[in-house]
């Protein structure tokens, strides 16, 4: 049921969506006419109002539009073929519906559009190398489908700023990615390899490549990306963390999540240099030794998250984590410590000495 609050309950079939003004036709906007030209709809966005069926092909016949936006809704089956004659289309969302099949090889003809967003549905199949031609693409939102296969090489798209291709079933390896971007997601998918291909891009503020098959270092030239706040590597087979040693205020990191990895070696002492970080889990891992007096000095100022537990560290912890850890979110749990259970980071039991045998303070 369509609810009475709906746009789709302001329309009128009798009449021109363009030749009426005022609050009918809600979600429609026509051209201006000129020269005694015909106006034309050239915005189609409707609410989530839970509107049902498939999208029918005279869609295409609406060759005026610049903006498409059917988001949050019930539509479904595949994404018709005469959409294909929108080509002036600069924002197409289709998100949050029951959309099958694939995307088009005929992509490519919808050249102006800038902005795509055929997340949150059903799609399946590879995404086409001939998406690469939309040079004014910014942003290209597939995630939460059931795309596979390799993701295309998309260098040529030199204006896109976000690539969002969470929770899809995709493989290989990172293909070379377009200058420019700022949010890269590709989390819940199948990728390999390595992400030091990731130092090229200047521009990155967000990266979540977690939970793949992603190996070998966590670089440091991706830790040293000047714009970058967020970082996300967790539920990948990560062996080590580097950290370069002359990090300043000149860092915008944030956000550090590296848990459930297999690092290995020592805590790394160079992530106090971070100023600004303040959200750190490494978790799950196989760091050894003691923790680095230095991050006591850190927690609260401005750490105010720390997760270092199922580790193997030992040893002593720091003396701040005493009085300042009531005021931080984290665990220590699950290591080799000698740690009081009256210090609330402290809460949880340590590993048996069984599992700690030959595990060093060193």
């Amino acid at each position: 049921m369509i609810p009475p609050s709906s746009y789709f309950t302001t329309w009128d079939f009798s009449v021109d969506p363009c030749d009426n003004i005022g609050p009918k036709f809600l979600g429609i906007l026509c051209s201006s006419p000129s020269n005694n030209s015909k106006s034309r709809i050239t915005t189609l966005e409707l609410d989530g109002a839970g509107y049902d069926g498939f999208l029918p092909p005279r869609i295409g016949t609406l060759t005026e539009l610049t903006s498409l936006d059917l988001s949050r809704n019930r539509f479904r089956g595949p994404l018709p073929d005469a959409l294909k004659n929108l080509n002036k289309l600069t924002k197409l969302s289709l998100s949050g519906n029951f959309f099958t099949g694939g995307i088009w090889t005929w992509i490519y003809r919808l050249k102006k559009v800038e902005r795509i967003d055929l997340s949150e549905n059903c799609l399946s199949g590879r995404i086409p190398a001939r998406i690469s031609k939309l040079r004014r693409l910014t942003q290209l939102i597939l995630s939460k489908n059931e795309f596979s296969e390799r993701i295309p090489n998309i260098y040529a798209l030199q204006k896109l700023q976000i690539l969002d291709l969470d929770s899809n079933m995709l493989i290989g390896s990172l293909p070379k990615l377009p200058p420019r971007l700022r949010t890269l997601r590709l989390s819940h998918n199948k990728l390999t390899g390595h992400i030091t291909s990731l130092v090229n891009l200047d521009h990155l503020i967000s990266v979540d490549v977690s939970d793949n098959w992603f190996s070998g270092p966590i670089n440091r030239g991706v830790l040293a990306l000047p714009r970058l706040s967020h970082l996300n590597v967790s539920f990948n087979q990560f062996t080590k963390m580097e950290v370069n040693n002359y990090f300043g205020s000149g860092s915008r990191l944030r956000t550090l999540d590296a848990q459930r990895n297999h690092l290995r070696g020592h805590l790394p002492v160079k992530l106090v240099n971070f100023e600004r970080l303040e959200v750190i889990n490494l978790a799950h891992n196989q760091f050894t030794g003691q923790i680095p007096m230095a991050y006591g000095q850190r927690l609260g100022r401005p750490w105010r998250t720390l997760f270092l537990d199922y580790n193997f560290l030992s040893g002593r912890i720091p003396p701040e984590f005493g009085p300042v850890a009531v005021r931080i979110r984290g665990s220590l749990a699950n290591n080799c410590l000698s740690c009081p259970l009256r210090i609330p980071l402290c809460r949880g039991q340590q590993r048996h000495a069984s599992a700690c045998h030959g595990v060093t303070d060193g």
